[in-house]
């Protein structure tokens, strides 16, 4: 749908189409202009030291972020993880089965039941099919106006943040960055949001509200394994280096480095016309204080884990960062994204079929990722509920849409395509109520037949378990006044 079509239509829960036609999906995913390739997040080396202070760590701008401190933030240590599924996982495979339906409807999966009466999951799901009294389960999230590559309508909850209509997309600020600006972190020496990215077009950034809001990309500052793009475990690790500062430049050196930065920081602030040094002396202090002060530097250190949660969370990438995430809450973080992909295109749960490699179809592509996801997911919230967390810190996993009702898409065996139509996800924690499922898809699992929850539905939520009031407002890098949710939205009710 072309941009203007969006703005003129409006955006009605209930106008769903019948029917709507497969949505083309075309190989290799990348745009050129997202700079794929470029180094994001916070690099230390002698330049970058000087350049940290200056005009903040690499694309984080680190006194910046830690003024969101002062910008609304509410009582109390409230937190987000979303474990996003970049591709797309099928509803109708994972949380949503027609088991009577004909095999080219249902999937090539069983069925089992669940902690809840009556509840069926996939049966590569028992995990969670036996903690299910922990989570929610929402069946009709309307993803019409999101796509992949970059995936950013779900994660902005703004309906033109479709880069393949809309170029000016990629600057809706992402949920986590204006949690960041509106809220900040729960410690004063930690960033607000962090990031596990595995490719730039899986997340959203700080777009309007500037770079200052941009994920901290905790994954370049952990040593971590390294997954090759089809999920095969290499066995190097990543040196995790982030934070270590050159033998010439001990900690000391940073403090004196401050005042010299401090005399440039007034000789900027004279031409500076966007205000963006205004109280750069406070916050410059803060960013030396998060570089040496070492609390995301031991959040990030799996080591000062105990062995036997290591092991029960396992050695797999993605659960591996799942632990991290749970550590980062635990210093402060306020909002923690998992890109769960080894892919860097389109994501790994964006199953077209075994003849569109490198993904799979649902047999070959989500065989092997639903007992994984199974354990992270049911680990991580066990974990937190173990730590005196989970109240605190609300856990989603989904992703951008979800897959066709039918099978064999695009010449394939048991592949399905985009579908934006309905989509299925999962929330524990947060305080909320759960044990319940909210939604209803049709027969066939293709459309919403009940209680369409929506992008700034699901943005909504997550503001008011923050206790950021749902009609804020903000101003971009040029002074536009911007809603905090554009399209509207109200917290999903069931939960509160």
């Amino acid at each position: 749908m072309a941009v203007a079509a969006v703005r003129r239509s409006g955006y009605s829960q209930n106008a769903l189409p019948a029917r709507a036609p497969t949505m083309p999906h075309a190989h290799p995913h990348a745009f050129r202009f997202l700079h794929a390739g470029a180094t994001d997040g916070l690099t230390l080396s002698r330049r970058n030291l000087f350049k940290a202070g200056l005009a903040g760590v690499g694309s984080l701008t680190l006194p910046n972020l830690l003024r969101a401190r002062d910008e609304g933030r509410a009582a109390g240590a409230k937190s987000v993880i979303l474990l996003w599924m970049a591709g797309g996982p099928s509803q109708i495979d994972t949380l949503d089965p027609k088991p009577d339906r004909p095999p080219e409807n249902r999937g090539p999966f069983g069925t089992i039941q669940t902690r809840l009466p009556g509840v069926l999951v996939c049966e590569h799901l028992p995990k969670l099919a036996a903690a299910l009294d922990r989570f929610t389960v929402i069946r009709s999230v309307d993803c019409r106006h999101s796509n992949h590559e970059p995936n950013t309508v779900m994660q902005t909850a703004n309906l033109l943040a479709e880069p393949r209509t809309n170029p000016e997309a990629r600057n809706y600020p992402a949920v986590g960055s204006l949690v960041a600006k509106f809220r900040g972190p729960n410690r004063p020496d930690v960033p607000a949001y962090a990031a596990f990215m595995r490719s730039r077009s899986h997340l959203a950034f700080g777009g309007y509200t500037g770079r200052q809001y941009d994920p901290f990309l905790a994954n370049t500052a952990a040593r971590l394994p390294v997954y090759d793009l089809v999920g095969k475990d290499t066995g190097r690790t990543t040196d995790g280096a982030m934070f270590e500062l050159p033998a010439d430049v001990p900690a000391d050196r940073m403090t004196d480095r401050r005042a010299l930065l401090g005399r440039f920081d007034r000789l900027r602030a004279d031409i500076d016309r966007t205000g963006a040094m205004d109280g750069f002396d406070k916050y410059g202090r803060q960013a030396v204080q998060m570089l040496t002060g070492g609390r995301v530097r031991a959040a990030l250190d799996l080591a000062q884990e105990p062995a036997a949660v290591r092991d029960r969370y396992g050695s797999h990438l993605w659960c591996q960062q799942a632990l991290l995430a749970r550590r980062l809450v635990e210093a402060g973080v306020a909002f923690v994204t998992l890109d769960l992909s080894y892919h860097t295109a389109s994501g790994t749960w964006d199953t077209h079929g075994d003849n569109i490699p490198p993904y799979g179809g649902i047999r070959k592509g989500l065989t092997p990722l639903l007992p994984l996801f199974d354990h992270l997911v049911t680990t991580l919230v066990a974990d937190l509920d173990q730590r005196g967390l989970l109240d605190q810190t609300l856990v989603l996993a989904m992703g951008e849409f979800g897959r066709t009702p039918q099978l064999g898409t695009q010449g394939s065996t048991d592949g399905r395509n985009h579908w934006p139509y309905v989509m299925s996800m999962l929330l524990a924690g947060g305080g909320l109520r759960h044990a319940q499922v909210i939604g209803r898809s049709d027969r066939e699992g293709g459309q919403i037949a009940a209680r369409p929850v929506t992008p700034g539905d699901l943005a909504a939520t997550v503001y008011r378990h923050f206790g950021i009031p749902l009609d804020s407002t903000y101003a971009d890098v040029t002074g536009r006044v911007l809603n905090l949710l554009p399209n509207g939205g109200e917290p999903v009710r069931e939960l509160f």
